[in-house]
């Protein structure tokens, strides 16, 4: 047993971590392909991890400390990729998780990339956005050279958006030569569209997410149109794979935020929902036609697909036994327990696991990447037909193993990410 999954096990948390989640997954898979030893402890542990302490004055004149992180989990197939967020609950293991996760991702979606996660540990509500800006600004230059555009690209993630990828690329490029800063406008994707973002970038994931749940009922001979749905989670993820499924003809009939739950059997309108939002807030309670629900019992409400997009460990074993959909379309990343996604899989639900349902995300950086590299300007049309293409082709490959090889979605997905890293490994030989 690798040094890592014993440090997993010997954890005596009550509820099971993400960290325990990504292990177990890992671990299944590298069984069903018979994964060579060494390449298992290579990837069973992380090459890199950061805990950076910074201080930032805030607006009042006093000092406060903050704690970022970035992990790098492996890049045998390219530069470290992944996410930055900005939580209260983020920690080593949290991020560890997070950062393996990218890794399968990005091999699954044949990237050039590998996998990193980071952020800082903070609720970013409680600031201003000068103090943002200067928190920001001070954990990239805290973070130095373990970024960059051939090595560590990070990208938005949980309260994080374009705005703060702008800060972190300027912070980044003015510690440049000036010769060589434009050079290095590729640290990090998800940039607002006039500081070389990407059109489209926006709706990646959430559009990724609506694909893979058309491609499932494409292959099902499942029709969309008056299918119920509810999101969890109402940010970029939830409300864009909302926006997408509504137009499909399918009814938004609830919805959970940090705020709380509503509900609306005859359905939410996506846009409506969304203005109202922008002017509460950011909250969906009170929203009118609708009606509160307690939290507890989101999982269980009556629908056909569930769209968790919110955080991690959403659906425990307890809420397994409510869920009433017949599809869950995982937005978020980890968001089901192993011993959860147990019970629904005998249940008969389907589940379309999350490195491969919120990959259009990582996908839509690449193509930031590959435009700001290049120096080349994409129009929308086409990145949204590039973004098809791509997520059909890598969906119809998880489920030709899933069908062959009579296996969940996830357990073949896990083991096309897997295979293509062991051919690299098997390839190169590892560096004696």
């Amino acid at each position: 047993m690798t040094t890592l999954i014993k440090e997993v096990k010997q954890k005596k948390h009550s509820k099971q971590g993400m960290l325990e989640n990504v292990m177990e997954q890992f671990e299944h898979a590298a069984e069903l392909v018979n994964l060579n030893p060494n390449i298992k402890k290579i990837l069973s542990v992380t090459n890199n991890e950061l805990i950076i302490h910074f201080p930032v004055r805030m607006d009042n004149g006093d000092v406060e400390i903050f704690k970022g992180y970035r992990v790098q989990h492996n890049n045998a197939l390219g530069p470290y990729k992944g996410g930055l967020r900005y939580h209260p609950t983020i920690d080593i293991d949290a991020v560890k998780a997070l950062a393996m996760w990218m890794t399968w991702k990005t091999a699954l979606a044949g990237l050039p990339y590998g996998g990193a996660k980071g952020g800082i540990q903070m609720d970013p509500k409680k600031y201003s956005l000068g103090e943002l800006e200067r928190i920001t600004r001070r954990f990239t230059y805290a973070l130095g050279d373990n970024i960059g555009p051939e090595h560590d690209i990070p990208a938005p993630d949980v309260n994080t958006n374009a705005q703060t990828m702008a800060w972190i690329a300027d912070t980044y490029m003015s510690t440049k030569k000036p010769s060589e800063r434009s050079k290095n406008q590729h640290v990090v994707t998800g940039k607002p569209i006039g500081s070389g973002g990407l059109e489209g970038r926006d709706r990646a994931t959430g559009y990724g997410v609506f694909l893979n749940i058309k491609f499932w009922a494409e292959q099902k001979n499942v029709h969309l149109k008056d299918k119920t749905f509810i999101v969890q989670g109402f940010g970029n993820v939830g409300y864009w794979a909302a926006h997408f499924l509504e137009k499909e003809g399918a009814k938004l009939v609830g919805v959970q935020d940090v705020f709380g739950t509503i509900i609306n059997k005859e359905g939410l309108v996506v846009e409506n929902l969304l203005d109202y939002t922008k002017n509460n807030e950011g909250s969906i309670v009170g929203f009118p036609n609708s009606e509160n629900r307690d939290k507890e019992d989101f999982f269980g409400l009556d629908c056909d697909i569930c769209i968790p997009a919110a955080l991690g460990n959403q659906i425990t074993e307890e809420k397994a036994h409510q869920i009433k959909a017949f599809l869950i379309a995982e937005g978020a990343n980890g968001p089901t327990t192993v011993e959860a996604e147990k019970l629904l899989l005998e249940r008969g639900v389907a589940i379309i696991p999350d490195i491969l349902c919120n990959s259009g995300g990582v996908i839509g950086s690449y193509f930031e990447w590959l435009q700001n590299r290049n120096g080349e300007l994409w129009e929308l049309d086409e990145i949204m037909e590039r973004l098809h293409k791509k997520m059909k082709e890598v969906f119809l490959k998880v489920l030709k193993v899933s069908e062959t090889k009579k296996m969940d979605m996830r357990s073949a997905a896990y083991v096309l990410a897997i295979e293509r890293l062991e051919r690299t490994y098997i390839q190169r030989g590892v560096f004696p």
